[in-house]
């Protein structure tokens, strides 16, 4: 298959294609072939100034943005769902090129990315406050405002996605934003920002700046004229976003971070292949990078010689390769996620950790490794404490509930979990004991649009998705107003 054509390079600033106002450039690399693919405009400080003020005007009262109806604001999103559909090849193959996974994963993404948009245009006029009965004669009810001004900053693992969890869901609720996409993986932001303006934003209402997060991540984050900051991305980021927001203007924050889930395996569980299959590819999805990933796959003491030579060998079946072609698993997103993967499982080499199969790089060029399994895995081990991003299953082995609750939660972590079982009381004590935002069980990685998605503890904080995805952008304004008589 031909690589697409590139479009767009340029900053999206109030409904414009822009050079950076320092002309400065950085490439965007093909991870298959760790060529530089173009290169695209690289905003920093003066560019988010901009892109903020734009942001800013499109948000202020009497705007075309806030005078629109709800129900406008919905018909809008529809649209942006009807366009991904009619550009689904074309926006499958750009994904694929900026990021490397498989044509039929980007795919995948797509069909998610569009959910999510016809889901969240039902909810923009369905954000409504309350009448309260309150003491006196009085009348007092709740109004719900969009937030304003939002700074999103997503990440390169599933960045048509990303940006749709995070644009729906603010815009649904009537707010404005600026995005910086990972510098990894500008690519289909802008061309979502196109598409946008194809469907009739006004303008300001989305702003997309290229950029590096220690420049332009950076003048968002810290930018007094932002209400509210939305990242997802690594822990340690998250931090420095954190102290950011709250050194400003205490802007309002939403963090979606790393994690190191728990996925076990009973051994009451009667059909082991399918366990196998369900902890395979909740691990090796996107060649392990997915902040929810089942990097700790626990298996009860019963079955686990069997699970472990089983596991083995659907990882040693698992094709990787070109993402133009029909494989399994295409490159890690660039040269320093590749190392930090190597360094990782050399680490669990030298720290005792079995290793059943890959453990090393694939071919020469471009940032493959091979699937890789580690058996006999402690819980100080490195590579059962940090999070790997890559495609590495760390299979431990449990005996019972209460010795495995506490090692579960033996983490800095707690976005996901999971739990295969055919005991539902197993299920339930597990599900009311795991600490982690989201509990799957008998299954892995079901994130629907209707499902909140967040974590506990160094996870992040806040929801995406679900009721709980336009909430994380409206204020609650109460309104209370004297009157001569209240009658009930």
């Amino acid at each position: 298959m031909a690589a697409p054509q590139i479009k767009y390079t340029k900053l999206f600033i109030n409904n414009e294609f822009v050079d950076s106002i320092s002309g400065k450039t950085f490439g965007t690399i093909n991870p298959a072939t760790e060529e530089v693919i173009c290169q695209v405009s690289e905003g920093d400080k003066e560019d988010v100034n901009v892109a903020v003020k734009a942001a800013r005007e499109a948000f202020k009262l009497g705007s075309v943005w806030r005078t629109m109806d709800a129900s406008k604001r919905g018909q809008m999103l529809g649209k942006m769902a009807d366009l991904i559909e009619r550009d689904y090849e074309y926006l499958a193959a750009l994904e694929t090129l900026d990021n490397g996974k498989p044509l039929a994963c980007s795919k995948g993404d797509l069909d998610h990315a569009i959910s999510i948009w016809r889901y969240f245009s039902g909810w923009a006029d369905k954000i409504h406050g309350d009448t309260l009965p309150i003491d006196g004669s009085f009348i007092s009810f709740t109004r719900k405002e969009p937030v304003g001004v939002c700074g999103q900053i997503t990440p390169w693992n599933y960045p048509i996605p990303m940006l749709s969890w995070k644009w729906a869901t603010a815009l649904a609720a009537g707010c404005t934003v600026v995005l910086k996409p990972a510098e990894q993986t500008p690519l289909t932001a802008l061309y979502m920002a196109a598409l946008s303006l194809e469907v009739g934003f006004p303008p300001g209402v989305i702003n997309v700046i290229n950029g590096h997060g220690e420049t332009a991540g950076a003048a968002l984050t810290e930018h007094m004229d932002v209400d509210k900051i939305a990242f997802t991305g690594s822990t340690e980021i998250g931090k420095v976003i954190q102290i950011a927001c709250a050194k400003s203007n205490l802007k309002r924050c939403t963090l979606e971070l790393g994690g190191k889930s728990p996925l076990v395996v009973f051994d009451d569980f009667e059909d082991i292949d399918e366990a196998v299959k369900i902890c395979h590819d909740c691990i090796f999805e996107n060649a392990g990078q997915c902040c929810c990933a089942a990097s700790r796959t626990f298996v009860q003491a019963g079955i686990y010689d069997k699970f472990v030579e089983k596991a083995t060998e659907m990882a040693k079946s698992r094709k990787v390769g070109s993402p133009w072609e029909d494989v399994d698993q295409g490159p890690q997103v660039d040269k320093d996620s590749f190392d930090k993967v190597l360094t990782l499982i050399e680490s669990g080499k030298k720290e005792g950790a079995k290793l059943q199969c890959g453990g090393a790089r694939q071919g020469e060029k471009g940032y493959f490794v091979q699937p890789t399994v580690f058996s006999d895995v402690k819980d100080d081990m490195k590579i059962a404490k940090e999070e790997i991003f890559g495609p590495v299953q760390s299979i431990f082995k449990f005996h019972t509930m209460e010795e495995l609750i506490a090692r579960v939660n033996d983490t800095d972590y707690g976005l996901a979990s999971g739990v295969l079982t055919k005991d539902i009381n197993k299920a339930l004590t597990f599900s009311q004991a795991v600490q982690a935002g989201s509990v799957w069980v008998n299954c892995y990685l079901a994130n629907m649009p209707q499902t909140p998605f967040g974590g506990f503890k160094q996870s992040g904080y806040g929801r995406e998705l679900g009721p709980e995805g336009c909430r994380a952008y409206i204020e609650n304004k109460t309104i209370t107003i004297a009157v001569q008589q209240k009658n009930s």
